[in-house]
């Protein structure tokens, strides 16, 4: 196996300049430089990474520690957390909290002690144990889709990063309110999630918009997974209160309302309009196609990275919630007729700070 000290022969150099060049830890001279990089490239020499970490104090790893990850949203933003990570040298190491509060801190433990130099983390409803560890040992960390108004141990505020969630989802209220719907009902999130409340408040804004009055009797939470939505949907259904279109507030819900449904021997569009919020690879397969509002899961996991690696530069910078857009695709499944798949261009994304300015 290639050695450090068969580099620093070959380039001409000491041990100890391939070092500072490997781990950037002293300027070297550009021509010494380019050397002992000819060296490692003619070599073939692979650096020991975990003796780099300890002539560097750093791992150049990030935690991620998000549920569900075999939900397709949160596993583009995997992909896009993954694909930010490796433009910038870091690797990651990735822990599913299970939407559990005594097992999020857990795992988050777990990812502190394996020394990462950051995390991004989805908290879950009942984040206060995850937070408290976070601000106690003043972790780097960035909140991701979920964002939180309080704050860790010592009063420290985190970045966030997320979707807009209640502009979308009053969009997709208004636009079958255009259609003629008065019985529009809602399929929400677990509670306790921000995204939960912020479409809850959407859906209610889109009401209001389109003069329709809010009924609680239309509301009904699936609890962000699809057995949870089949249960709410077929609840609905069965209500006095029998809606005529449905939106649901996440993929997952999207197929347990379709269960739930088909076992109510409906059909969509032609017995009642359903919109969803998250749109994922095979919602144009579905017959009829879905309408649905896009969220820039990629983009989300991409930009949560570069947050955490600017709060890595600069720790002591006011924490920051950036927002990105989403995209209204107007397919058929709200009752308008078929033809090709029209995706809505968004605003462009809002960067706030902890007051939302």
């Amino acid at each position: 196996m290639t050695t450090m000290a068969d580099v620093a022969r070959s380039a001409g150099v000491s041990v100890a300049t391939v070092s500072h060049v490997l781990n950037g830890t002293r300027p070297v001279l550009p021509r010494t430089r380019q050397a002992v990089l000819d060296a490692v490239e003619e070599l073939g020499y692979t650096p020991n990474t975990l003796a780099r970490s300890l002539v560097t104090s750093r791992t150049r790893s990030i935690g991620l520690a998000v549920s569900a990850i075999s939900n397709p949203y949160f596993t583009e933003i995997l992909q896009g957390v993954e694909a930010g990570a490796l433009e910038h040298g870091y690797s990651l190491l990735i822990a599913d909290p299970h939407d559990d509060p005594e097992h999020e801190r857990k795992v988050v433990q777990l990812l502190h002690e394996r020394r990462v130099e950051g995390m991004v983390v989805a908290p879950s409803a009942q984040p206060r144990e995850l937070l408290s560890y976070l601000g106690r040992h003043r972790v780097p960390a960035v909140l991701l889709d979920r964002v939180v108004d309080g704050s860790g141990g010592g009063g420290a505020p985190f970045d966030q990063v997320c979707a807009e969630n209640t502009e979308p989802t009053a969009r997709l209220v208004t636009h079958l309110a255009e259609l003629g719907h008065r019985r529009i009902a809602l399929v929400a999130g677990l509670p306790g999630l921000s995204t939960t409340a912020e479409r809850i408040t959407g859906y209610r804004h889109g009401l209001a918009a389109a003069g329709l009055p809010y009924d609680e009797q239309l509301l009904a939470h699936g609890d962000s997974e699809s057995a949870g939505a089949e249960r709410a949907t077929a609840a609905l259904l069965s209500s006095g209160a029998r809606p005529t279109a449905l939106v649901t507030a996440n993929n997952a819900m999207t197929i347990g309302a379709l269960r739930a449904l088909r076992a109510h021997g409906l059909s969509v569009p032609e017995d009642i309009a359903l919109c969803c919020f998250d749109d994922f690879a095979w919602a144009d397969l579905f017959s009829p196609r879905l309408t649905a509002i896009a969220q820039p899961s990629r983009d989300i996991g991409a930009r949560a990275v570069q947050v955490l690696l600017d709060r890595l530069a600069e720790p002591d910078r006011p924490a920051r919630t950036v927002r990105l857009p989403c995209a209204f695709v107007h397919r058929t499944s709200c009752g308008c007729p078929d033809g090709p798949e029209r995706p809505e261009r968004p605003e462009r994304g809002v960067l706030r700070d902890r007051r939302g300015r």
